[in-house]
């Protein structure tokens, strides 16, 4: 750490063996609380029967939990100093998202009772947060000449954002306003990066590290896979000192962990450092791309609570909508992956085609064999095996067809 100030004058995007911090591995903690809280509320809220609000809240937490880990980290990829001035103002930004995750309770009980939604606690943890971000803008755009506009434009399009969601939080607006509101301000905020920066080309951010980042991220939310697997085969044991395993606590400590690691393993499949290096003017759509995978990712480990809490008897869902719950967000996490690789790429594989349709195929069977009255811990193993499509068709066939865009882009680079 240095002892003066640096200049925050903007990092080398081309600096070889550029790596994440441990600071910013120390902030990554406070947001593992953050997707913890708002899985956790996410299963319990399923599992009560309250589907549509569950819904909506979890997407409304995971949307804010995005946004701003995303705004500190391309940040940080442009302009880190780690002198004690840009760590301190980091430390504000922990102490933010702490806040910000004691107000998700509230909000998600709000959701579900319907009324006044409660968003105090959140947007004050959201202003600590921003407070800070803002900070560190002003000081790129005063110390960094080349910067400057992109820092101011920033600081303003921030302020903006926050001062809606400040009259939201704090003014009793109807229900049915403040939903649309929050429609308004998240597209308020998707926008911000490009009405600052244009395509997040406007910063000297750093391919490999963001790369690095994200899917440091992706890790720290297949935790809460492993977490749900606990928590789901945790009262299945039997016996008086929890020694004696029932089937369905076996299968559903294989599915999870199963699951879990065809997830990571389908990740990293993609080599994102390598393509954004090609396809700088990417991004955007790279770092913006990601919030439906990391709420695919979270919601499955909500969805391995909810179907041990169904075994339990601690639920009211039914078969075929547990193994739904697990299903839906598995696709969507495989599906997003798909999608980034085909755009980020600009080029679609046919045998893509192909493991898109097996993958399918086995959420699909595994839901209407829970239908058709299967035992919900079987139909469990079988979405275990979707990923694992993907990572046997790369295994085999999928990387030379990679290989073979990789080198495409890079050529077309020269």
């Amino acid at each position: 750490m240095s002892h003066r100030l640096v200049p925050m004058t903007g990092r080398d995007p081309e600096e070889h063996h550029r790596a994440a911090s441990p600071l910013e591995l120390l902030f990554d903690l406070t947001f593992v609380v953050a997707v913890g809280t708002t899985a956790t509320q996410f299963a319990e809220m399923l599992a009560d029967g309250h589907t549509a609000q569950a819904i909506t809240a979890f997407v409304m937490a995971m949307f804010a939990i995005s946004i701003a880990w995303l705004s500190f980290s391309w940040f940080a990829s442009a302009f880190a100093t780690d002198d004690w001035l840009y760590r301190a103002l980091t430390m504000v930004q922990m102490i933010g998202v702490v806040v910000f995750a004691l107000g998700l309770p509230a909000m998600f009980h709000s959701v579900e009772a319907g009324g006044h939604l409660a968003l105090r606690t959140m947007v004050i943890g959201y202003v600590v947060m921003r407070i800070a971000m803002v900070a560190q803008w002003w000081r790129a755009a005063r110390e960094s000449p080349p910067f400057h506009d992109v820092g101011m434009a920033n600081i303003r399009w921030t302020v903006v954002a926050q001062a809606g969601w400040i009259v939201v939080a704090f003014t009793r607006l109807p229900l049915a306003v403040v939903f649309a509101s929050f429609l308004v301000l998240g597209a308020l905020e998707l926008l911000v990066p490009l009405l600052a920066q244009g395509r997040a080309g406007g910063t000297p951010w750093h391919p490999h590290h963001v790369a690095e980042r994200y899917s440091l991220f992706a890790i720290i939310t297949l935790g809460e896979g492993v977490v749900g697997t606990i928590a789901s085969s945790g009262e299945l044991l039997g016996g008086a000192d929890g020694t004696r395993w029932s089937a369905n606590a076996v299968a559903v400590v294989i599915a999870g962990v199963g699951l879990t690691f065809g997830m990571w393993w389908v990740y990293f499949v993609t080599p994102f450092g390598d393509i954004l290096t090609h396809r700088r003017d990417r991004g955007y759509l790279f770092g913006h791309g990601h919030i439906p995978l990391f709420i695919g990712i979270a919601g499955a480990g909500a969805g391995l609570h909810v179907a041990g809490l169904h075994l339990e008897h601690h639920s009211r869902t039914s078969d075929t909508a547990t193994v739904l719950a697990l299903a839906l967000p598995v696709g969507l996490y495989l599906m997003t992956i798909y999608a980034l690789h085909t755009l980020l790429l600009s080029t679609a594989d046919r045998f893509h085609l192909l493991l898109i349709g097996l993958t399918l195929a086995v959420l699909a069977a595994a839901v209407l064999l829970a239908a058709a009255g299967v035992a919900v811990a079987v139909c469990l193993l079988i979405v275990m095996l979707a990923p694992f499509v993907t990572v046997i068709g790369y295994e085999t066939v999928g990387h030379r067809h990679q290989e073979h865009m990789l080198k495409d882009i890079a050529a077309q680079d020269h």
